[in-house]
């Protein structure tokens, strides 16, 4: 979802669509790494590689994991580079800065304390974002402060908290109760009495408002989340800060084991793991984390229960279907649609292009879930599945084949059902938008005019780009120049622009005569 960037160190999935010789940045995953990664403020970097036409440069660089967007972390790093004593202190200097002001033992000791509070005490200041005890009163007091906070609303934080909406970094979509209020019900009838949720926060408050409402729920949650606001809300047995691209636990061994007890209590029997990733990340570094949750949850089985999956809903766009099942080939996906209550596109309901393209990717069995009738959901007895009223059966692919919600065409010449609005073209001899960019052949190079390559891929290619940022910069030096002579000539006086005329004019008649 994130627009292409062109930086060394600005980091870009590598061609969200799964296509072979697109160019953008691919990461090199860790069973290739010789030596641990260099830390950023967000843990551990990713080593990333650029890649044009399928194939690799040689030069490797780190990044961030967690940011997309070097605004908002700036690390990068040449895997051969080798930094000086004062560069590496300079870094560890500027990480320590960027954690959070508290740790997380001063976060459950701030907590309990506002607790005890009345509830004319009770404050939250909007600005920073932080629960407010009385001797913090000073350092507030010119900011937006909301008062009487219940404990209602201590149970509910994803309303308290400004939602972080930077998609390229959290993405913080928060679910609608309308599909919150689905999961939790779908993993209650499921029998599942533990659900660790990653990057789902609002999933994880309604749980613990169900099982503090509810006698008859047993279900308990754990949130990791890359949010450390949510450290003010939670006991440390139900709240790690945690990054999902690299594994990461921001407090240490502590927060590490209470996710390993989590996982492994009952000998991990009745427990989920359900998240919710940013659209924007890269789906290779989440498989490589969730693969690694998946095996601490495998230290705590028997060995006669080696054959056993942990069950998972991935939450994700339709369109990374073959993306996540090359990692995870046990995994289908759900026609539910998942929407969001601060996003404008993703929303239930809405018909073609514009409805939710959010759905659940799991290892469960299609069989075993039941999606709502009242929201457009049937049964298909052939597909043994749940799917959206509009998804036809295909004789000929046997299977409800669509993706997207609408009814797909069968094309007889792709031999598979395509989207309502494609058409055949020869040319591609696929199924594409009738207005698309045919990949048959063109008239040739547009740099050299050989019809043996194409302009991406032109030996000529290094030199055509240093002249043409040569002319740019030419055209740049004009430009600047003009119009410091434009903003110079009007400030000038009469006097001056006179002489400067006359100068004009001797110079005119030197070079004529």
């Amino acid at each position: 979802m994130a627009a292409p960037r062109d930086e060394p160190g600005s980091v870009e999935a590598e061609g969200s669509s799964g296509r072979q010789g697109s160019s953008g940045v691919k990461v090199v995953l860790p069973s290739d790494l010789a030596t641990p990664a260099p830390l950023c403020p967000h843990g551990p970097t990713l080593l990333f590689v650029k890649v044009n036409q399928g194939k690799e440069e040689t030069r490797r660089f780190y990044a961030c994991s967690a940011c997309r967007d070097r605004k908002d972390c700036n690390f990068f790093q040449w895997e051969d580079e080798k930094l000086s004593e004062a560069r590496l202190a300079a870094r560890e200097a500027h990480n320590q800065k960027c954690q959070p002001p508290l740790s997380r033992s001063q976060c459950v000791e701030r907590y309990l304390k506002f607790t005890e509070l009345p509830l004319s005490q009770r404050r939250f200041c909007q600005g920073c974002q932080q629960l407010l005890l009385p001797d913090d009163g000073e350092q507030h007091r010119e900011h937006q402060v909301v008062g009487d906070i219940s404990i209602t609303q201590l149970k509910r934080p994803s309303q308290l908290l400004y939602p972080l909406e930077n998609k390229k970094t959290n993405a913080q979509y928060l679910f609608t109760d309308r599909s919150c209020l689905f999961l939790v019900d779908l993993l209650s009838a499921l029998g599942f009495r533990r659900v660790l949720c990653v990057g789902t926060p609002r999933l994880h408050e309604l749980i613990r408002l169900k099982a503090s409402g509810d006698k008859k729920s047993n279900i308990k949650s754990l949130l990791l989340d890359i949010d450390f606001r949510y450290s003010q809300f939670y006991m440390e047995d139900s709240f790690c800060h945690y990054n999902m691209f690299n594994h990461h636990f921001f407090d240490g061994k502590a927060a590490l084991d209470v996710c390993r007890t989590f996982l492994q209590e009952d000998k991990g029997e009745g427990v989920i793991m359900v998240t919710d990733p940013p659209f924007g990340g890269l789906v290779e570094p989440l498989a490589v984390t969730f693969k690694k949750l998946i095996a601490m949850w495998k230290e705590g089985q028997s060995q006669d229960n080696g054959h056993k999956e942990l069950p998972i809903f991935w939450i994700f766009p339709y369109f990374f279907e073959a993306r996540i099942c090359q990692f995870f080939p046990s995994f289908c996906m759900l026609d539910y649609q998942v929407d969001y209550d601060n996003h404008a596109l993703y929303k239930h309901g809405k018909r073609g292009r514009k409805q939710s393209p959010v759905r659940i990717f799991t290892n469960i069995p299609p069989n075993k879930i039941v999606l709502p009738i009242e929201e457009g959901y049937r049964f298909c007895s052939l597909c043994q599945r749940y799917v959206s009223v509009e998804n036809q059966h295909c004789e000929h692919c046997n299977s409800c084949t669509s993706k997207d919600g609408r009814k797909w065409n069968h094309c007889f010449l792709c031999k598979k059902c395509v989207k309502p609005s494609w058409i055949h073209c020869n040319t591609c001899s696929h199924c594409a938008l009738p207005d698309h960019s045919c990949q048959g052949p063109k008239d040739g190079c547009f740099i050299c005019g050989e019809l043996d390559h194409k302009r991406s891929t032109c030996p000529n290619i290094s030199t055509t780009k240093k002249v043409n940022t040569a002319v740019r910069k030419q055209k740049h030096r004009k430009s600047s120049k003009m119009k410091m002579e434009t903003t110079k000539g009007q400030s000038m006086n009469h006097t001056s622009v006179t002489r400067k005329k006359k100068r004009r004019e001797r110079a005119h008649q030197y070079f004529c005569s």
